[in-house]
């Protein structure tokens, strides 16, 4: 075997050693300093990278810490926002009530869904879990949302049609004055005999402003026999109104009117004793009592 001859001078120069070293051993040597120096190269890098994972598992528990408080917070506001929900229900409610609408059942109201979501969350964090749970609390009180908007809308198509309505029905006074005569069989003043009397007479002097009682389209204006100078509105849904013995007339056939405005001024026009508002209401054509349509009286 071949072997390596070294010798060891001292500084006197007096002693000589020799060793002998095999190739073998230098070489096994040779290895296992490099074996040494590559494990403590690895050992440093792994001290250094667990330190560095150490430090990002210690972040990331901070964040998700930080993430379920603020999932607390906002599961707070949803609270609040559910409790503006059930108010909101609460006042629908009534007003289905007073308008007489249809009322929805709880079981519509609940939207409910069901079933497993497919995911296990026996290894999720506390932020995981939280944002889950705020997910789909959030996810009802959307589809809630967007439920009750839909019926809002219902309940506000129809009470536009019955503001359309009440705009249309008669309901005020329409002159200033006292009643002179009513509605139904009364004494006519020139003959004294009983005859049916279509309205009520509102007196007053001569030139008493009178009003439109509701929303109408001017159906007529002019003389019309024992009426004197009249005018004629129609309001739709099957509602007029008639107003007679005027001195003077301010709106136009086919005029669109709204409820209190100006349509022309008392007088004792036609057959009349003396200054009054003869004033009719009809439905469907047929004169009904104007005291039932009076709110302002």
């Amino acid at each position: 075997m071949k072997k390596l001859s070294l010798m060891l001078i001292t500084g006197s120069r007096e002693e000589l050693h020799q060793f002998q070293l095999s190739y073998v051993f230098l070489i096994g040597s040779a290895v296992f300093i490099g074996l040494v120096l590559i494990a403590n190269v690895f050992l440093t890098v792994s001290f250094f990278k667990a330190r560095a994972d150490y430090n990002e598992i210690a972040r990331l528990e901070a964040e998700n810490e930080m993430l379920a408080t603020k999932y607390d917070e906002l599961r707070g506001q949803i609270v609040d926002a559910n409790a503006v929900y059930e108010d909101l229900i609460q006042k629908e409610i009534v007003i289905r009530n007073i308008f007489n609408l249809p009322e929805i059942s709880m079981d519509q109201r609940g939207l409910g869904i069901g079933g497993p979501d497919g995911r296990s969350h026996e290894q999720f964090t506390r932020a995981v879990e939280m944002a889950h749970s705020t997910e789909k609390d959030v996810d009802a009180l959307t589809r809630l949302a967007a439920f009750e908007k839909e019926k809002y809308e219902e309940v506000y198509s129809t009470l536009a049609e019955k503001k359309s309505l009440l705009d249309h029905t008669p309901s005020i006074m329409p002159a200033r004055g006292y009643m002179t005569r009513g509605f139904g069989m009364k004494s006519d003043p020139f003959t004294g005999y009983k005859r049916f009397h279509a309205g009520i007479d509102i007196g007053n002097k001569i030139g008493t402003p009178i009003y439109a009682a509701a929303d109408g389209v001017v159906r007529y204006t002019g003389r019309m026999g024992d009426l004197g100078k009249l005018i004629d509105i129609d309001h739709g849904y099957g509602y007029r109104t008639r107003y007679g013995h005027l001195s003077n007339i301010k709106i136009k056939k086919g005029q669109k009117v709204r409820r209190g405005d100006l349509i022309g001024l008392m007088g004792s026009t036609g057959y009349s004793t003396g200054s009054h508002l003869h004033y009719e209401v009809m439905i469907k054509g047929k004169q009904v009592n104007p005291l039932e349509y009076i709110l302002n009286n």
